[in-house]
């Protein structure tokens, strides 16, 4: 696609709840934009989508879609980019095998996912199907540095209409804990590339019996860059976890596990399945001959284990669920993902998500779900230190103060480090299980050691690398925003930590540069400290700017949005990319699941697009500075205030069957910016134009409600999961004739 080609604004398609919403929005979208001259296209990133596009080979000429992702990587890199991104599918292997197997009973001729391939073929597809496991959009499509904050008509809707906070009691039981040793954490090791060794490195194993192994080859070091090497102790970490579940059962509280099992695809999946070998470690000992002949992966969670035990001999596959019920009845209580349908918080490595799972338990008063259907106290186990205490602090913190109240607490906004694929841990090809007893090492270009660590099999060993660029770019974001608000910065950068030590070097030489007198309010702290500074001005009303690494990011957009507005999916997510294009993103996507199976029983999507607005609003705020577009930024503004009087008027989507979803949301928020383009006076033109429109919408409110609402109910067929049928999408999220009617 040539910049000539190039449309002005590119939406994704995605998945799940995000993907329902923009079906039904995005025509409104067009319309709107087009009265501004502005063009839109679409680029399909879908889990499904990815996977046709890796698997072209014998598929039909109507099947086949380009590698959507591909080409906006390159896009990216352009200062003409004007990407809005839809939380998207980061697929577990469970999820990438249903996608896989919907896609075939579609007629889809692509292979299946070889766990443990035996041949060059099957070793090929699976290279081609990692490249979409985990978090394989986002490193490609962030080519730049994160800004995340709450729209402010968001913040101001949240104080005049408070959600509600479980109450903390200071003798609550509910406690985080990691391991103390053998972690990613204690293990690290951190230098900072120059001289001689800038150029190609590489990463090899040395077996006790000294035979070498290149892991990893041509890894090119650049000047400046910070490379991490560390390795978690497979035994340390067993035992941690036995110890664990143990107390968990002697304090009475729920044992629960979090990960980041989608966006550390390599390492975390595998630390959950540890976890799940730990916990049923009599059924894995008793039928592991079993286990190994259906290739039961403890990896992919209990729930793999009921699946591939389903064509035993029946008195066979009773005694092993015999022997995972006397487990579970026998040990601490697990915490439930669905404690109706039996779903545990170890059946699927997706279920486990820290940013999504964390901050609710500390929202609802360190309650969890138990497998009776009611709230307990829980312990939280977060294997790895390196940020398991941000949790432990908040949780301390709400024992000591009570719950924060949504009414008078401060903001805390994120400016987040990720471009140039920063601190991707445990996601990518430099990260191994270890086959063997022995040693790896990284050598630099002239096969100098730059690090080296004995270990163990079935240790997980991870490389991560981190470029000046990006960093520089980050430190720069920061002061903007510091300049921008009034509001103190705090760097979460731990010294005693050796990645964070090199970082700290890097970015006091770029304050010094930008802040020379120091006069902003900027801090460098570690992230117990952080946390401690910044909860204390949450509770005292005052905003707070985090400026923070990728996976704290991650951490801290979900926990303090989901404290302040009881979501995550209203923060505008702003991503400057390094060549000057934007990339603006709508929000978190980790209850989207719970929102279509809602949507699927009951016709009744609660998902909430108010993200989307904002982002929209952005991207055209964006694009009218760029192009000297007047137009686009008249229609930004309209849609920010149809965005505040949406939300003044308590417009976003109900929970319940029968009240106003989704699709009643995006009514009211189409009507209101249609009547604000209408009411304008800066541009006849637009006004003109919207005039009929806004007329048509009012005089129809009451036939549009009805129509949509008729729509509740009653279950859904969108015709598959990962890959719906576009006709039947459309029948479900547009639904009223009328207001289809009045785009035409």
């Amino acid at each position: 696609m040539s910049e000539q080609e190039q449309p002005d604004i590119i939406y994704t398609i995605t998945d799940e709840a995000p993907a329902l919403a923009t079906s039904s929005f995005l025509p409104i979208v067009k319309y709107f934009l087009t009265a501004a001259g502005v063009t839109v296209s679409t680029r399909d990133i879908s889990l499904a989508g990815r996977i046709i596009a890796k698997f072209p080979d014998s598929l039909t000429p109507e099947q086949k879609q380009p590698d959507a992702l591909f080409e906006l990587g390159e896009l990216v890199k352009r200062p003409t980019a004007n990407i809005i991104k839809l939380p998207n599918i980061s697929a577990s292997i469970p999820q990438l095998k249903a996608a896989i197997s919907e896609l075939q009973e579609k007629g889809y001729d692509i292979p299946d996912y070889p766990e443990a391939p035996s041949n060059e073929a099957q070793r090929d597809i699976q290279a081609r199907y990692k490249k979409i496991l985990g978090s394989a959009v986002n490193p490609v499509l962030r080519d730049g540095n994160s800004d995340r904050r709450p729209p402010a008509a968001v913040k101001e809707f949240a104080r005049k209409h408070p959600h509600k906070m479980g109450e903390w009691r200071s003798d609550s039981k509910t406690h985080v804990t990691h391991m103390d040793d053998g972690d990613f954490f204690s293990n690290e090791r951190s230098v900072t590339i120059s001289g001689l060794s800038v150029g190609n490195a590489r990463i090899e194993f040395f077996s006790e019996d000294n035979q070498l192994t290149v892991l990893k080859d041509s890894i090119t070091l650049q000047e400046g860059e910070i490379v991490d090497a560390t390795f978690m102790s497979r035994k340390d970490l067993r035992k941690f976890l036995a110890e664990q579940i143990e107390d968990a059962k002697e304090k009475g509280v729920l044992f629960s596990l979090h990960l980041k099992a989608t966006m550390m695809k390599v390492s975390d999946p595998i630390i959950f399945g540890q976890a799940v070998e730990v916990f049923f470690a009599d059924v894995f000992d008793k039928h592991m001959a079993v286990f190994e002949e259906l290739g039961v992966n403890p990896n992919n969670g209990l729930g793999d284990v009921y699946a591939r035990i389903q064509n035993l001999p029946e008195a066979q596959r009773e005694e092993i669920e015999d022997d995972i019920q006397a487990c579970i009845d026998t040990q601490a209580d697990l915490y439930m993902v669905n404690s109706d349908k039996g779903i545990t918080n170890l059946h699927v490595p997706s279920n486990v998500i820290i940013d999504a799972s964390m901050p609710p338990i500390i929202r609802d008063g360190g309650k969890a779900w138990g497998p009776d259907g009611k709230a307990h106290d829980v312990k939280a186990v977060i294997p790895d230190s390196s940020y398991a205490v941000i949790y432990d602090e908040t949780i301390k913190f709400c024992k000591e103060n009570g719950a924060f109240d949504p009414e008078t607490m401060g903001s805390v906004a994120n400016v987040g480090l990720m471009a140039g694929k920063a601190e991707e841990y445990g996601s990518h090809d430099q990260t191994f299980k270890v086959s063997a007893d022995g040693v790896i090492r990284v050598a630099d270009a002239e096969g100098v050691t730059l690090h080296e660590h004995s270990i163990e099999k079935g240790d997980v060993w991870r490389m991560c690398r981190v470029k000046d660029e990006p960093v520089r770019n980050w430190v720069e974001l920061g002061v903007k925003r510091v300049r921008i608000t009034g509001s103190p910065a705090v760097f979460w950068l731990d010294k005693e930590r050796a990645h964070d030590a090199q970082l700290i070097d890097k970015v006091n030489h770029f304050l010094d540069n930008l802040d020379p007198n120091g006069d902003l309010d900027i801090k460098i702290m570690s992230p117990v400290d952080a946390i401690r500074y910044t909860l204390q001005r949450v509770k005292d009303g005052r905003d707070t700017i985090s400026v923070t690494g990728n996976v704290l990011r991650d951490y801290l957009t979900d926990l303090f949005p989901i404290l302040e507005l009881n979501t995550s999916a209203k923060m505008l997510s702003i991503v400057g990319l390094l060549n000057g294009g934007g990339l603006f993103e709508t929000g978190a996507g980790g209850s989207a699941p719970k929102h279509v199976q809602q949507f699927l029983e009951e016709g009744h999507l609660r998902w909430d697009s108010v993200g989307e607005f904002a982002a929209i609003a952005a991207s055209l705020q964006h694009l009218s500075a760029a192009r000297k577009n007047v137009k686009a930024g008249i229609v930004a503004k309209a849609l920010d205030q149809a965005t505040a009087r949406l939300l003044i008027n308590n417009q976003s989507p109900s929970n319940k069957v029968g009240e106003l979803d989704n699709r009643g949301s995006q009514f009211y928020l189409t009507l209101y910016w249609a009547q604000a383009l209408a009411e304008q006076e800066e541009d006849p033109e637009l006004q003109e134009y919207f005039c009929p429109l806004a007329k048509a919408l009012a005089s129809g409110e009451e036939q549009i409600i009805r129509e949509l609402n008729d729509m509740q109910g009653k279950k859904v067929d969108l015709g598959g999961y990962y890959h719906p049928d576009p006709e039947k999408v459309a029948r479900a999220t547009r639904p009223s004739a009328t207001l289809n009617a009045a785009f035409k």
